[in-house]
């Protein structure tokens, strides 16, 4: 079984953290429109979501995978680098309690889930504005004894490090090499986007399909070639919050 977590929009979606990206005006009828797209597409994959509602002052609220990560073993509890959105784990725990043993991120660490990546039992952390070293130096104690590797990965340009790689599968990235380094993934087959759509690499594999977007028709072609299936979903609204297919759900693998 699949699980997947998501969160209704905030009806203060307009009033979201930006900050790498132009502020532009957000449609949040749209935003809602899209995101019930998107919960559609995962329940076409067979995934069992459960929805939460939404959090009318948590403006940044529907991209839930920022207040965790999931891991075979247990479920990490961020804590999220802008003030604003600290509030948001609060209601994510009761969510996640059920399934999973928990760990939490304290005091000084911050950490977005968007800026963690996990490959097998390496855990990346992205260096960024909203994730910092004491975060890593933090989860690498917490699980080091269930044989998991943190470590911290520069990257520039982009909010999150999932913004410039995610995984496609368990062998396979897609990545950004303008914005993260492909060093830092020895061994792993790399598909790079194409130049022209810098935010194609945020992608979303569920259940033997990759939920992506419809705004990067080049980069999709490139992912077809290498022989994996695509789901796609419009989510040009949400992007305009620096929103993307990971950033809207908590996927847990039962």
């Amino acid at each position: 079984m699949t699980l997947a977590i998501t969160r209704r929009v905030s009806p203060r979606f307009n009033e979201c953290e930006i900050t790498h990206i132009e502020r532009t005006p957000i449609d949040v009828d749209k935003a809602r429109q899209q995101h019930d797209a998107y919960v559609h597409a995962l329940v076409a994959l067979g995934c069992q979501v459960i929805e939460l509602p939404e959090e009318p002052n948590l403006p940044d609220s529907v991209f839930v995978e920022d207040t965790a990560f999931i891991l075979p073993e247990l479920a990490v509890i961020t804590r999220p680098g802008a003030d604003s959105r600290k509030p948001e784990i609060e209601s994510i725990i009761p969510a996640l309690a059920p399934v999973r043993r928990l760990v939490h991120v304290a005091e000084p660490a911050t950490v977005d889930g968007g800026d963690v990546l996990v490959i097998g039992k390496n855990i990346f952390i992205g260096k960024s504005t909203r994730s910092n070293q004491a975060a890593a130096d933090q989860l690498q104690e917490a699980l080091r004894a269930d044989g998991y590797t943190v470590r911290m990965v520069d990257m520039t340009d982009c909010l999150h490090l999932k913004t410039a790689v995610t995984r496609v599968d368990d062998n396979t990235l897609l990545i950004n090499k303008n914005w993260v380094d492909p060093s830092n993934f020895p061994g792993l087959t790399l598909i790079e986007i194409d130049a022209s759509e810098p935010f194609a690499a945020n992608c979303l594999p569920v259940r033997g399909k990759i939920i992506y977007p419809t705004t990067f028709p080049k980069t999709r072609k490139r992912l077809e070639e290498h022989g994996f299936q695509i789901a796609e979903v419009d989510l040009s609204e949400l992007a305009k919050a620096e929103g993307a297919v990971t950033c809207c759900s908590l996927i847990i693998d039962e």
